[in-house]
């Protein structure tokens, strides 16, 4: 619920009037006695469904350009009155079959979101703290820990602005938000390059990243990847437009990019090109991706701009930029379906050698695999088959019938053990 405070300038009382009463809206107005060049103040109490269009009416009689309109939470309404209205309004949703779905106001998403749009210095600490614990927690093949880094990440309010920006075509929200998304992920990658290059000099200077589940994730990202980051743009879209708390739903934003960031840094400290490329590719997607998904969300929840002059351009605007960032999302998806198709090949060669190793002898323990990284996928570089007991299969006959069956030339090891029973 919402409780709207009009200062009404000289000479707009009676328009006023007129509005809300045509309007059956309930109000309350007292003359206003400052000496200044306002009349009367009025109090409208409604629900958040309704402030867009009372502000609406009320900027058309002129109460904007000399006045003061303001639009305050309130927690509880206590009155019979307002709740048989309530009751009624929802009455006439039911009979003509339409319930329209909660959502803010335009003005209050905009203020809302330039708030959340500041590259402040609180904004700048948090990620930078955010991103070091990340890297901690990638180095450690910790997920809870990479877990905890997302909570306190920042990242929701600078995509949220520019999607914001774009649909109600206010430009400078717009480029604030580009700015502090920008802002983040350069402090994000700076101060995670910086953390693992004191680490690689201090505790581990021969690390092999690609070693490291945590990491290995972000370096050959799949499409799935582009669901995540989807998924993330709406919620967060929701969660604005909606007036919901948008904290938790941050975490999901900071998941699609406050991890990659992180092995983007991990890359550069350890200079592996296929980690930082690869992470690299990861967070662009996934940036893009959210920020799509976010606009085509509050477009979708019917917002527009201001002056309805102005929707024309806003159109225009916000189509210009979808195809811009879905073009970008498609040319670097490409890496991400490469990725993926290389990973069901994997998977298959897998399973084949596996029949293969099943076949060759009874006394199978496990089949272990081992993979040369590229840029954009793993190539099969080792198979290591281990057996127990007598007679086992020579490595040179697995290796032919590997490459026999898979068209695939990998080294094989045969690894026989010998086990004790009592």
């Amino acid at each position: 619920m919402r409780l709207i405070q009009t200062l009404v300038p000289e000479g707009k009382r009676q328009l006023v009037i007129e509005y809300l009463e045509d309007a059956e809206i309930d109000y309350a107005m007292t003359s206003e006695t400052s000496r200044s060049d306002y009349s009367d103040i009025v109090y409208i109490p409604t629900d958040v469904d309704s402030v867009e269009g009372i502000l609406d009416e009320l900027r058309d009689v002129g109460v904007e350009r000399d006045g003061y309109m303001i639009v305050s939470d309130v927690e509880t309404i206590v009155s019979d009155r307002f709740e048989e209205q309530q009751a009624d309004d929802e009455d006439d949703e039911e009979t003509n079959g339409v319930a329209e779905d909660e959502r803010i106001s335009r003005e209050e998403l905009q203020t809302k979101a330039r708030n959340l749009s500041r590259s402040t210095t609180n904004y700048i600490a948090l990620t930078l703290i955010s991103a070091i614990v990340a890297t901690a927690g990638l180095l450690q093949d910790s997920a809870a820990v990479v877990v905890g880094s997302m909570v306190i990440a920042p990242l929701i309010g600078p995509a949220m602005a520019s999607c914001v920006g774009t649909v109600v075509s206010d430009d400078a929200l717009f480029w604030e938000g580009m700015r502090s998304q920008a802002i983040g992920l350069a402090v994000a990658v700076g101060s995670a390059t910086l953390f693992a290059a004191g680490y690689r000099a201090v505790l581990a200077p021969e690390l092999e990243l690609l070693l490291i589940q945590q990491v290995a994730e972000r370096a050959h990202p799949g499409l799935l990847s582009l669901a995540i980051a989807l998924g993330a743009g709406i919620a967060g879209a929701l969660s604005l437009t909606s007036g919901a708390d948008e904290a938790l739903v941050g975490v999901m934003i900071a998941v699609a990019l406050m991890p990659p960031a992180a092995a983007v840094g991990l890359g550069i400290a350890y200079v592996d090109p296929t980690l930082a490329v690869g992470a690299g590719v990861l967070v662009s997607v996934n940036l893009l991706s959210i920020n799509v998904a976010g606009v085509t969300t509050i477009w979708v929840r019917r917002y527009k701009p201001t002056h309805w002059y102005d929707e024309k351009e806003a159109r225009r605007l916000t189509g210009r930029r979808l195809l811009i960032f879905g073009v970008s999302i498609l040319i670097l998806t490409s890496f991400l379906a490469t990725s993926s198709l290389a990973a069901r090949e994997n998977a298959q060669f897998e399973t084949e050698v596996e029949t293969i190793a099943d076949d060759a002898t009874e006394n199978l323990l496990a089949v272990e695999f081992t993979y040369e990284p590229n840029l954009l996928t793993q190539q099969p570089d080792t198979v290591t088959v281990r057996v127990y007991g007598e007679n086992p299969p020579t490595a040179a006959a697995l290796r032919e019938r590997i490459r026999e069956r898979t068209g695939v030339d990998v080294g094989v090891r045969v690894v026989t053990e010998q086990i004790s029973r009592a």
